[in-house]
């Protein structure tokens, strides 16, 4: 097997760094071996190896202020009425469509 001599050097933001090693520290990955890796997915898939898309949901800067206070309003309704959930159970819910 070749001896790895190349190096990579990225400028990131220091709490996203520190962030992203504590995962890989717990999922006892080093860091060396997640780029590696991610190198040999895109010279085997000849791509990326997830996709760079916007977000479906309309953000509030895609909003007029019409539409952004019909849909707080809406939702205020809703939760009055009793139709919405606890912040426990949304968060359960955003749980399950992420480790899906």
């Amino acid at each position: 097997m070749a001896v790895k001599t190349a190096n990579v050097t990225a400028r990131v933001h220091p709490d996203i760094k520190q962030q992203a090693e504590d995962v890989l520290e717990q999922l006892g990955i080093p860091v060396s071996v997640l780029i590696d890796s991610l190198y040999r997915q895109i010279i085997l898939t000849r791509s990326i190896p997830y996709s760079f898309s916007l977000p479906s949901l309309q953000t509030r800067d895609a909003m007029s202020d019409e539409q952004f206070n019909s849909m707080m309003s809406k939702g205020l309704n809703e939760a009055k009425s009793g139709l919405g959930m606890s912040v426990e159970d949304a968060f359960k819910e955003i749980n399950k469509s992420i480790c899906q």
